[in-house]
């Protein structure tokens, strides 16, 4: 029997993350797994934290993670790869935006957002950090990055590139399927 996988999604509210998460799971269900999804909002307008957990396998209980379980740890933007880097196992990976987006505490002045959080994270785990952002504008569309970083993602992963395609173009809006499979090639290729 296949152990049950375990994949976070973190970032900030209106990036996306849902779509990756529908992505995820619509690759693990084509491969024939039994999947669990779980979305949790920390605030639920944009700028708030937000976590998606994608649990995959023979038969899945629950749909929530616990800590030091996951294999893979998706962050949108490097301070929540910070807040939530002590969910993986000790040989997952973390592929983390780097991107700063400061959140209310620090736009309000109540906080400070931390210095050299992947220098950090990267002496403690297995760290694979892109400017999915800045490629993203290469492509000359902001909103694909989260695609980008999925392309990332699918290198550590299990499953074939052709199947990847299939679910994006099945699951991204009809409009943009190609701008997309743009994106993930490009995250692919990094």
């Amino acid at each position: 029997m296949a152990e049950t996988k375990n994949i976070m999604i973190v970032g900030v509210g209106g990036q996306g993350t849902l779509l990756t998460s529908r992505i995820l799971g619509g690759i693990t269900i084509a491969a024939g797994y039994d999947v669990k999804l779980s979305e949790v909002h920390g605030m639920a307008q944009r700028g708030g934290s937000v976590v998606t957990y994608v649990r995959y396998g023979e038969q899945v209980a629950e749909p929530i993670v616990e800590e030091g379980q996951a294999d893979l740890l998706i962050a949108f933007e490097r301070l929540e790869a910070l807040r939530y880097a002590h969910f993986l196992k000790k040989d997952g990976v973390l592929i983390v935006n780097d991107q700063r987006i400061d959140p209310m505490t620090v736009v309000t002045g109540a906080a400070e957002y931390p210095e050299g959080i992947i220098e950090q994270l990267s002496g403690k785990y297995k760290v694979v950090a892109v400017d999915a952002m800045g490629e993203a504008l290469k492509l000359g569309n902001s909103r694909v990055f989260n695609t980008i970083i999925l392309g990332v993602a699918a290198r550590n992963m299990d499953f074939k590139k052709e199947a990847w395609i299939e679910v994006i173009q099945n699951t991204v809006p009809p409009k943009t399927v190609d701008i997309n499979l743009k994106a993930f090639e490009a995250g692919y290729s990094i």
